[in-house]
């Protein structure tokens, strides 16, 4: 298997540290708003490279945080009026709620922040110990980026283009701007803890590192998080993290790409962030799920008008498969071991959701003409892609119930074969086989059709 390591730049056959054995750790979710499209699709991500993991033979421990105290907590708290940490509990709670709704697995163990202050105080204080950090006479306490040659490795950055990267918070007690702060001295109303340096609260970078300690000890497989988060936060942990104990923090790092909408990132401040709940009360999250993961995880997703419907549009005729199998009194039982394996291919070269996807437009092709053969191993066929895609979170609804939700006009002047071949275009396009979508596109042209193609899908019209 061959994941794409940020840390070396190229993908690399993953090799555990112990046998048979993975400790994984995931940056989670900062508790300061509600869980939206980008928190769905990170917890999705690393859940299912949990799952497969597990499925080729992998004992795996993953480990996920709640960063429940940090500045933009403490801004909502003093917004609404509501005590931070109170503030930070109801959130949990609520982002719990949607999640379950999403249906994406618990972590094997859950960190928050906050249960983690005395060991913060001890990391940051073996860390000023071994000359990695310092306090001013603030309260602050921050690591001293000259002390840790190597900084800038995982975002192949040099101090000068680090430097130019950041916002520098401006302290005059720093010693370096590059100096990060790894415990924060209180302002009046904050909530704080007492230290050795005075009252304060753990800086964001060293709560991860300090939980993953906690999870994991010294060294851990896999770490992974957001793209946004290669600089400076997992840049921070790996400075802190290998400047306590002199060994490599992570072998692997894995960072999905970013959520945009119409081509912009998603952010509050360009008020384009997207509620999962607000997702989940229009759409499945079937259709939310396999949406998302028609883009390999290393790629952003542009969010366009047709991106939810399209992928409802193509699970609502892979379920009506499913139903014309039992209506024609074929028994979904039974396996297709080459269905599998070629899903583990594709999984087991980055996570290839993609290829895994657009491998089912095939599948459900050769399937329709073996119903209307009455060929009983379509019930195998079926069987298989249930059980496998399972693990992506697909094809695990009643089909009645599914299809019950959904009254779908269909265009009947363009007949159903033409618009599966159009979508097994798409989806070879999606992949770059390029020579098997202009393919498929002549025989839709042979057959007396005209497609046309736009960032926003397809069109099909008669000759």
């Amino acid at each position: 298997m061959k994941i794409y390591n940020t840390l070396t730049g190229k993908k690399q056959d993953f090799v555990s540290i112990k046998p048979n054995e993975v400790n994984m750790y995931a940056c989670g979710i900062t508790v300061s708003g509600e869980a939206h499209i980008g928190h769905a699709y990170q917890a999705l991500i690393y859940d299912i490279i949990r799952k497969f993991l597990s499925k080729i033979g992998y004992k795996v421990n993953y480990a996920r945080n709640y960063t429940d105290v940090d500045d933009k907590i403490i801004a909502k708290s003093n917004e609404t009026g509501i005590p931070a940490d109170k503030y930070a509990k109801d959130m949990i709670k609520a982002i719990d709620k949607q999640m379950a709704r999403f249906k994406v697995g618990e972590p094997s163990v859950w960190l928050k922040a906050t249960e983690c202050i005395d060991d913060i105080i001890e990391f940051v204080s073996e860390l000023i110990k071994k000359g990695h950090a310092y306090p001013t006479e603030k309260g602050d306490v921050y690591f001293s980026v000259d002390s840790f040659p190597s900084y800038g490795r995982l975002s192949h950055r040099n101090l000068e283009d680090a430097l130019n990267g950041v916002r520098i918070d401006n302290d005059e007690q720093k010693k370096n701007p590059l100096d990060f702060a790894l415990w924060k001295s209180a302002k009046e109303g904050e909530p704080y803890w007492q230290s050795p340096w005075g009252k304060g609260r753990p800086g964001w970078h060293i709560e991860c590192s300090c939980m993953n300690k906690k999870a994991f000890g010294e060294r851990v497989d896999i770490h992974g998080g957001g793209r946004d988060l290669i600089f400076p936060h997992h840049e921070n942990e790996i400075a802190q993290s290998e400047a306590l104990t002199g060994k490599p923090f992570a072998n692997f790092w894995i960072h999905n790409g970013l959520i945009k909408v119409n081509g912009q990132k998603m952010s509050k401040s360009l008020g384009n962030s997207l509620l999962l709940s607000d997702l989940l009360d229009k759409y499945s999250e079937e259709t939310v799920k396999y949406a998302l993961l028609q883009t390999n995880y290393r790629g952003d997703i542009n969010i366009t008008d047709n991106l939810f419907p399209d992928a409802e549009k193509h699970l609502v005729d892979f379920y009506k498969v499913f139903k014309s199998a039992t209506d024609k009194g074929i028994i979904i039982d039974g396996e297709n071991k080459r269905i599998d394996e070629e899903f583990n291919n594709a999984m087991e070269d980055d996570f290839n959701t993609a290829l895994a996807l657009s491998n089912l437009f095939g599948y459900f092709k050769k399937i329709k003409a073996k119903i209307n053969d009455n060929d009983l191993s379509a019930g195998a066929d079926l069987n298989q892609i249930r059980k496998t895609y399972s693990l992506l979170g697909l094809f695990d609804t009643d089909v009645d119930t599914f299809l019950a939700k959904y009254d779908r006009k269909e265009d009947e002047s363009v007949p159903q074969q033409i618009i599966a071949l159009a979508e097994e275009m798409q989806a070879a396009r999606a992949i770059k086989d390029y020579a098997k979508a202009d393919a498929l596109r002549a025989e839709i042209i042979a057959a007396g059709y005209i497609i046309k193609i736009s960032k926003d899908g397809y069109a099909i019209g008669k000759v």
